[in-house]
């Protein structure tokens, strides 16, 4: 059975390069945490191995793909049972435009980040999770302004 290493400064240094620049090269990468290139390598496979490290990909500008409206939507279910939480989760994964969906703890279920065009594209994204399964009520929250959006681990 393989035991989860704990991380090392070296290993912190390197998942926050990688979170800040995940096309650096592996000889630069290397040349940042003090390493030669093939043990560098073999830590950045151990992070991905052990799960520290999900993916790797671009932070893609909304508003250029017709994406440029954000909106935070509450959503309350009637019943809070395993299969309507089943349910509700399957269906939900299926609407493109939410970007994340949470289920939370306090005076609603569900908390949605959707991602869209318009209000008439908002209203039928609405009208979509609106019938979704079980659904009792929401609420919409439209983003006037995004001042810090999400940027991964806050390292340091």
């Amino acid at each position: 059975m393989n035991k989860i290493k704990p991380l090392d400064r070296v290993d912190m240094t390197i998942l926050k390069t990688l979170q800040a620049d995940g096309r650096i090269t592996n000889v630069e990468l290397a040349q940042k945490v003090n390493l030669s290139a093939s043990p560098c390598l073999d830590r950045v496979k151990r992070l991905e191995t052990e799960g520290y490290i999900r993916r790797y990909g671009a932070f893609i500008n909304a508003a250029k793909l017709d994406y440029g409206m954000t909106a935070f939507i509450q959503v309350t279910l009637d019943r809070t049972t395993a299969d309507v939480f089943k349910l509700f989760r399957a269906e939900v994964v299926k609407i493109k435009e939410v970007v994340e969906c949470h289920l939370v703890a306090g005076g609603y279920d569900y908390l949605i980040k959707i991602r869209f065009a318009n209000i008439e594209s908002y209203r039928l994204i609405l009208e979509n999770i609106a019938g979704l399964p079980a659904i009792s009520q929401t609420h919409t929250y439209m983003v006037t302004e995004h001042i810090k959006e999400d940027n991964g681990v806050p390292f340091d």
